[in-house]
């Protein structure tokens, strides 16, 4: 087996590991809130908001950080730094005894953690350029394979073991996938050369062209919205899920079935639609993808059974993978 083969093959196994840890917790964060002591509705909401928030907005400052120093040190290092980082501050999060240290980690995780940037980068750097299409594909499913098992395993093992026990499961998942990166992933990494400023210069050339480009700026515009709205219910879902059972209902597991189902048909859609939009155009599909959400969310409103909420959300994955 080539080097390159056996890379892609690691990183598959180690990015569906990890991605399956990073959301082991989604299901049940809300309830964690509750289980912490914080017991009105609209401070749990508040809170589950502020948690989800937290790690996102410290992400989207860090991942710049972060994939500067990938370009000086290797993408290897930051799939490392990223897993057994997330394996530690995920496992704390296990111990804490109030929100407010919940909040703490929660933004720690989002300055640390970042692997699928990292990942997406040495495979496409490593494989043969023949290769890198398909290769991307297979670390892309085991992505969304990830997303749609960590649920699933986050809410049974929360029913029946407690939430504290979700998070020491996320904690030997990651740390799993970092052990198998650092035995079985080599890099022959070498640092590109740059004139003096011409790092910058690139960064904001990049940013003048997006901005100067309407196509442009209206895919980021139509993808930024579609994100938006779909995140929206990331920290509500849960809430929204207890509202439709019974109190003795093992609303955990049914949450991450809900959540996990989503992710799944979005591996579907991101396949099947992709294929349509080399048929059909781009443009096409975005636009009908933009609309299925529309049309998949505004229903969710009137549900009353988790039925009928699994159905939509499956419906709303399908368009969010296309898109």
């Amino acid at each position: 087996m080539q080097t390159w083969q056996r890379n892609l093959y690691t990183i598959w196994i180690a990015e569906l590991l990890a991605i399956a840890g990073f959301t082991v917790v989604t299901p049940f964060l809300p309830y964690y809130v509750q289980e912490l002591g914080v017991t009105e509705l609209e401070q749990v909401e508040f809170w589950s908001g502020l948690l989800f928030a937290s790690q996102a907005v410290a992400m989207a400052i860090f991942s710049p950080i972060w994939g500067s120093v990938a370009d000086r040190y290797g993408r290897k290092l930051m799939i490392e730094r990223a897993m057994f980082s997330g394996a530690v501050v995920l496992g704390a999060m296990g111990f804490v005894r109030n929100v407010q240290q919940l909040l703490v980690l929660r933004a720690l995780q989002g300055c640390l953690t970042g692997t699928v940037a990292a990942a997406m980068t040495l495979v496409a750097s490593s494989v043969p350029r023949q290769r890198t299409g398909q290769a991307l594909g297979l670390l892309q499913m085991a992505v969304y394979s990830g997303s749609s098992a960590g649920p699933l395993i986050g809410g049974l093992v929360a029913d029946h073991f407690g939430y504290r026990a979700a998070f020491l499961v996320t904690g030997v998942l990651l740390f799993l996938a970092g052990i198998t990166v650092a035995i079985f992933v080599h890099e022959e990494f070498e640092p590109p050369r740059h004139e003096a400023g011409s790092r910058k210069s690139d960064f904001w050339l990049g940013v003048r062209t997006v901005l100067h480009s309407r196509e442009l700026l209206g895919v980021l515009g139509i993808e930024l919205a579609m994100q938006l709205g779909a995140k929206i219910m990331g920290p509500v879902l849960p809430l929204f899920v207890q509202a439709l059972v019974p109190g003795e209902a093992r609303v955990a597991s049914l949450t991450g079935l809900i959540t996990g189902l989503g992710a799944a048909t979005s591996a579907v859609g991101a396949v099947l639609l992709g294929q349509a939009s080399d048929r059909f155009g781009h443009r096409t599909v975005l636009l009908s993808c933009t609309l299925g959400l529309a049309v998949a969310y505004v229903p969710q409103f009137f549900v009353t059974t988790p039925t009928q909420l699994l159905v939509l959300q499956a419906t709303a994955g399908a368009a969010m993978g296309g898109g």
